[in-house]
Formats: C-alpha cells, sequence, structure tokens
C-alpha cells in the first residue's frame, strides 16, 4: 500500500477538508484498519464527544469506519488532530506512539495524517501553543517527533500560520504573531527552516514517489533568515525541491520542479465566510422586505450549522456564533412578519389621510389617524411625509 503523509493547518473534520481525506483513503485495501489517535484531547471533559464527532464525520463524508485508540500498531490509517501538542507528546514518548509514528514515516508505509495540534509535533521542535499564549509562558520550543527528518527536511511545523482570530492582536503563526516567532527562530538549530501550513490547508506527501501536493484555501510557506516563500493551494512539486527551499538553495523562488495546477473544484468556503455571507443576505433581503429570501438566509445558515457540526476545533467556536447570529436572525424575521403583515393594510390608509388632509377636512384625517393608533398603529407627521411604525 502507498504511504502518504498528510499535514493539515487546520479544519480537519471540517467539509473544507472533505475531499483531501477522500482522496488519501483511496489508497487504503478493502477492509483496513483506521485508527484515530485520541491523545492531544485526552485531556479534555468532553474527550467522548470530541472523538464521537470525528468518527461520525469520518464515517458520513469520507465512507471511512474508524476506531478510538491509544496506539497504531497494524493500523493502515492514523490520524491525530487537535489538543495540546506538550500533552501529545509527553504521553507518546512515553507509550511507544512516537517511535511507531517515525517508523510508518521512515518505512514510506501507510496513510498518516496529522493536523493541528498534532501536526505541530511533526517537526524537530514543537510550539507550546498552550503554555506560551494561553498560560503565558516564556516563548520556548519543546522537541519534536520529528517526523519530517526522514525525508531528509530539518524544519519545524507550524500550524494555522494565516490565523486572525486576534482582530487587534497577531495571532498568526499558531497564535504566536511575529515577535515572538522572530524572537524564538534564533533559538532553533542552525539551519532549520519553518514550515507553515495556513489554516483549511493541507500538504500531500507522496511517501513513495516524493510528489508533494498543497491543496485547500491556503498556502504552505517556507520561512528562513531573510527568506519567505510560498507555495499556494494548488502547487505540485517534490520533497527534493522543498528540501532545496528548506536549506534556502533556492533563493526566494519557488523550486523548478514545481507548478501551480488549477483545484479540481472550487474549495469549500468557511464557516465564518457563510456566516458573514448570510447575514449580508437577510439584511439586504430585510431592507427590501423580502421576506421569503430573509428566511431563506436563515435557512442555509442553519444548513451550514449541520454541516460543521462535526468539527472538532474546539477553540474556533464557529458553530456557537452561527447560533447565535441565527436567534438574532430568526427574532428579527418576526418582526418582519409583524410589520409586513401592516405594511398592506397601513399604506393605504396613509394614502387615504393624506388625500383628506389636502382637501382640509382635518378632522376626518385626524379620527383616522387616532383609530390607526387604538389598532396598534402609530403615525408621525415630518416634513417628508408620514412615518408610521407598529406601536409598542
Amino acid at each position: 500500500m502507498p504511504g502518504l503523509l498528510v499535514l493539515m493547518g487546520s479544519g480537519e473534520t471540517s467539509p473544507t477538508m472533505v475531499e483531501i481525506h477522500r482522496a488519501a483513503t483511496r489508497t487504503l485495501r478493502p477492509g483496513a484498519r483506521a485508527v484515530l489517535l485520541d491523545t492531544p484531547y485526552a485531556f479534555q471533559e468532553n474527550r467522548a464527544d470530541i472523538s464521537a464527532r470525528a468518527c461520525r464525520y469520518f464515517a458520513r463524508s469520507v465512507g471511512l469506519d474508524v476506531e478510538v485508540a491509544t496506539g497504531i500498531a497494524g493500523a493502515d490509517w492514523v490520524f491525530s488532530g487537535p489538543g495540546s501538542p506538550t500533552y501529545a507528546l509527553e504521553r507518546w514518548a512515553g507509550s511507544g506512539v512516537a517511535g511507531d509514528l517515525r517508523a510508518r514515516v521512515r518505512a514510506r508505509q501507510g496513510v498518516t495524517v496529522l493536523a493541528s495540534a498534532a501536526a505541530c509535533t511533526a517537526g524537530l521542535a514543537t510550539v507550546p501553543v498552550y503554555e506560551i499564549y494561553k498560560v503565558g509562558a516564556e516563548p520556548h520550543w519543546r522537541e519534536g517527533i520529528d517526523l519530517l527528518e526522514p525525508l531528509g527536511l530539518q524544519a519545524v511545523l507550524i500550524p494555522h500560520f494565516d490565523n486572525a482570530e486576534g482582530g487587534t492582536h497577531d495571532t498568526r503563526y499558531c497564535y504566536l504573531g511575529e515577535r515572538r516567532l522572530s524572537r524564538m527562530e534564533r533559538e532553533l538549530p542552525a539551519g532549520t527552516a519553518v514550515l507553515g501550513i495556513d489554516e483549511h490547508t493541507a500538504v500531500v506527501i507522496d511517501l513513495e514517489s516524493e510528489a508533494v501536493r498543497v491543496a485547500g484555501r491556503g498556502g504552505l510557506t517556507v520561512r528562513r533568515p531573510g527568506s519567505v516563500v510560498v507555495l499556494p493551494a494548488g502547487t505540485c512539486t517534490d520533497l527534493a525541491g522543498l528540501r532545496r527551499l528548506a536549506e534556502g538553495a533556492a533563493g526566494t523562488s519557488a523550486p523548478p520542479s514545481s507548478q501551480v495546477v488549477p483545484e479540481a473544484a472550487a474549495p469549500e468556503v468557511t464557516l465564518e465566510e457563510t456566516i458573514r455571507s448570510c447575514e449580508e443576505r437577510f439584511t439586504a433581503a430585510a431592507g427590501g422586505a423580502d421576506l421569503v429570501a430573509a428566511a431563506q438566509a436563515v435557512l442555509d445558515l442553519e444548513a451550514e450549522m449541520v454541516k460543521w457540526a462535526a468539527d472538532t476545533e474546539e477553540d474556533a467556536g464557529g458553530v456557537e456564533q452561527a447560533r447565535e447570529l441565527m436567534r438574532l436572525l430568526i427574532a428579527r424575521l418576526g418582526e418582519l412578519a409583524s410589520t409586513g403583515g401592516l405594511r398592506s393594510l397601513v399604506e393605504p390608509l396613509l394614502a387615504l389621510r393624506a388625500e383628506l388632509r389636502e382637501e382640509g377636512r382635518y378632522d376626518v384625517a385626524d379620527a383616522l389617524r387616532a383609530a390607526m393608533h387604538a389598532g396598534g398603529v402609530v403615525i408621525e407627521d415630518t416634513p417628508d411625509g408620514a412615518r408610521w411604525t407598529p406601536a409598542p
């Protein structure tokens, strides 16, 4: 069975990575054993829920039956994803899993998929994300399991490379930001490159042919002192070209063997993009009093929430954000429905009242205004004409 190493920046159990997973599993033999290593998040109280969601994702979206395990002996396909890189490192070193992972890559056998926190461990050093970003530890490295060494790469791997959650502060480079990463790079052994994988992006390495492909929504960044090269999604190269970049021998350009080819299909949009799009569509529909279009925007948002329910990136909070927006839009939809039902009755009455006033029949016009107020409509006369709102 051909060997594959798939490294993902994020989105490992989201719709954005489905096609990449499917392509990787096509190399598996019938009845292949598929294992999910839950170690990176095994300390969390919701460990069982994360594992269950991931297994459902692979079964329903990828067509792969996966078992949760703490070891990988005899596994044809191995996956590990979100959580704490350092927690995983400590347990894998003690249990022998780190050595087993290295042996898989060195033997160029099996499909190994590491994403997010697990991908962070793949280099010669690892970013202790929780300790630095959440606890406030001084920037430092921890020893990695170095799956890249058998491939001839002296590098560290950083997922979430283009993260932008911080808004007003720099959370690129797996929440390190430029200041901390620049400081940490000076502590790496001479000749070490930083390989950064953007969110919702994968680097697929065929361990037999040594072909390398960048897929998804972002790119692979090869960063060395004084040199930054970005290989965008669609880039096809090989390990020899990637080694030259990592060693600084190819200058600041992509390796000669690389090419960028169009993706077979447009990458899936992220949940954050869908949230923004649905809110914009709802606002436009509400402005035009189009209740059908407004309701469709809410339904589309709910459908996306279902698609993303298996996402195990617990820090993203995207589904909860979508849920909050959906509640708000449903409330606004109720207000629109109430107002829209009145409009067909109120506007003809306002036109009649305007005619009465033009004819000088103010007593009748005032009586009509009072009747409308009693019926739940407040009329305000302005220089630009009468305006109405539902009574509180």
